[in-house]
């Protein structure tokens, strides 16, 4: 589990193709390795990945044919820069919000502007993850807990302030750019509960999901 607040900005050192999957070298930067071990996670720009190495300067990582068909590591390139979070411990702050490391779709910058010392962006999100999005809700983008400010159709508008631009590969994306997307977590589990579609609670009888007198039962309506 992560916070979605980006702890440094690293850089690809070395991409080894697989046998049809990848292995990933990945420069940390300023982040503080002397805590990581084998086997534990890192969010690479929003996708968890295993260190499977500890070379000194960063980790190496085997990416999966599943990761690399709902993601858009296919198309990195050595020197490129990505957010780095390491997993969240128990006594952490959670300073973002609760997020996994596991891409629900890839978003599409298509606006960017300047707004006082802000940057607004306009992101277009895929049809499977639209109805997860909402205003003033949380969304994670490239690894980066951030809030939706507005819903406009298919889009979902977004500030990002300074500090986040400092801290961030957020100041390079333009039009364009493909950015990982990963919803809350609670909408995902809620929407199991109410039985969205053909999704339907088995443990109500009556197959009608979620209702007042379920919450009530449950405490959570006085």
């Amino acid at each position: 589990m992560f916070t979605g607040i980006i702890e440094a900005v690293g850089a690809i050192a070395g991409i080894e193709e697989q046998s049809g999957d990848m292995r990933l070298y990945v420069r940390t930067g300023s982040m503080d390795l002397s805590d990581v071990k084998l086997g534990d996670s890192i969010a690479t720009n929003g996708v968890c990945l295993t260190a499977v190495e500890l070379p000194g300067d960063g980790f190496v990582a085997d990416v999966s044919c599943e990761t690399l068909a709902h993601t858009r590591f296919h198309t990195l390139t050595v020197g490129e820069e990505v957010n780095l979070e390491k997993a969240l411990m128990p006594t952490s702050r959670l300073g973002g919000h609760i997020v996994t490391g596991h891409v629900d779709g890839l978003g599409e910058i298509v606006e960017r502007k300047e707004d006082a010392r802000s940057i607004r962006f306009s992101v277009k999100a895929p049809a499977n993850i639209q109805r997860y999005l909402a205003a003033k809700g949380s969304v994670t983008v490239d690894g980066i807990s951030l809030t939706v400010n507005a819903i406009d159709g298919d889009r979902f508008e977004l500030n990002i302030v300074p500090h986040t631009a400092q801290e961030t590969i957020m100041t390079d994306y333009v039009p364009g750019r493909m950015v990982h997307l990963e919803v809350d977590i609670i909408a995902r589990y809620l929407e199991r509960l109410i039985g969205h579609d053909q999704v339907k609670d088995n443990n109500e009888e009556s197959g009608q999901g979620l209702t007042m007198e379920t919450l009530i039962s449950h405490g959570f309506n006085r």
